[in-house]
């Protein structure tokens, strides 16, 4: 291994050089990307009961601070729709334009287009198994990105203010359907395997998993079922059953999230030693197999001179019947 590596230093460097330098190109030409961070907590007034009805109800809530009513509301709130960053007009806007793969932009498309751009740089998730959710944005300004990450939370705590209950939301409506659709699919793909098996020793592992499936299938539906009733009673009581609150505001980040200096030029040193390896030892193989296929050439025509047939008058048998003749003297007496 050392000596392979003492004969392909030149490429292995050179390939290692080159690949650092792309990367280094790209760090100075990368646009930074700043990531705000928000924390928010939901409280229920309402008796949930197990885990699974908690989470449902969490899985609720980020499906509202990532919908879309949300982000117009902070759109155009924010005036985002006329942000470079948000509008197209740029890039491959502009190019599908001029080819004719999308429609002259208006008013509605620049809209929605902004609103597309907003859900991809928007993220929410729980922390753990509690109420807290954590929402992130990214941004090529840290200032913009904490005014927007703030204006989200500000939208939805007002907004569960106004409507405390989820019974009208998209969302839930679209989860409902899903849950329903697929309790149905599990429990129908269940009987027809009951009723088509043909080997029992072989089909009762898959019974039994078929059964969980099921099983689980209908327990999320029916979780999810018993969440929207106990809203719907806490609604008829006049009390809100979601308390949402900020429990730390977005602030400007002081670092950029990406590209990261250290993880984009350790990958490509790494990388660029990998590929100038694996450069050395595919020159070596291409390299050997010239040689082999030179030396089988050599052997060919070495083979070939070998047996070209000789002239009659040098063959052996001849030689030998000549060398007989002249020698065949016959000896007499002593002198």
């Amino acid at each position: 291994m050392l000596a392979f590596i003492r004969r392909h230093v030149p490429i292995i460097s050179l390939t290692g050089f080159a690949v650092l330098g792309v990367a280094t190109l790209y760090l100075f030409t990368a646009v930074p990307t700043f990531t705000a961070k928000a924390l928010l907590i939901v409280n229920s007034k309402g008796s949930l009961g197990d885990a699974a009805a908690v989470s449902t109800v969490v899985e609720s809530q980020i499906g509202i601070m990532k919908s879309e009513s949300i982000a117009s509301a902070v759109i155009e709130k924010l005036g985002l729709a006329q942000d470079p960053e948000f509008a197209t007009g740029q890039g491959s806007g502009m190019i599908s334009r001029l080819l004719g793969w999308s429609k002259p932009e208006t008013e509605a498309s620049a809209a929605r287009y902004a609103v597309e751009r907003f859900e991809r740089k928007l993220s929410a998730k729980r922390v753990g198994p509690t109420y807290l959710v954590e929402i992130t944005f990214d941004s090529r300004d840290p200032d913009r990105a904490a005014q927007i990450l703030n204006a989200v939370a500000e939208k939805y705590v007002t907004r569960q203010m106004d409507k405390a209950g989820l019974q009208d939301e998209k969302w839930v409506k679209d989860r409902l359907i899903e849950l329903s659709t697929q309790a149905l699919a599990a429990q129908k793909a269940l009987e027809d395997y009951s009723k088509n098996r043909k080997e029992p020793a072989d089909s009762a592992a898959t019974i039994d998993k078929l059964a969980a499936a099921a099983e689980s299938s209908k327990n999320a539906y029916d979780n999810f079922r018993r969440v929207l009733r106990k809203t719907e009673a806490t609604q008829q009581q006049s009390s809100p059953v979601f308390e949402a609150s900020i429990v730390a505001g977005a602030s400007p980040p002081l670092r950029a999230s990406s590209p990261k200096p250290r993880n984009v030029l350790g990958i490509a040193i790494g990388g660029g030693l990998l590929l100038g390896i694996a450069i050395a030892m595919l020159r070596d193989l291409l390299d050997r197999g010239i040689r082999a296929s030179g030396l089988e050439h050599r052997l060919s025509t070495e083979k070939g001179r070998i047996e070209r047939p000789l002239p009659d008058a040098v063959r052996p048998d001849h030689q030998s019947e000549a060398s007989a003749k002249a020698t065949s003297v016959r000896l007499t007496g002593s002198g």
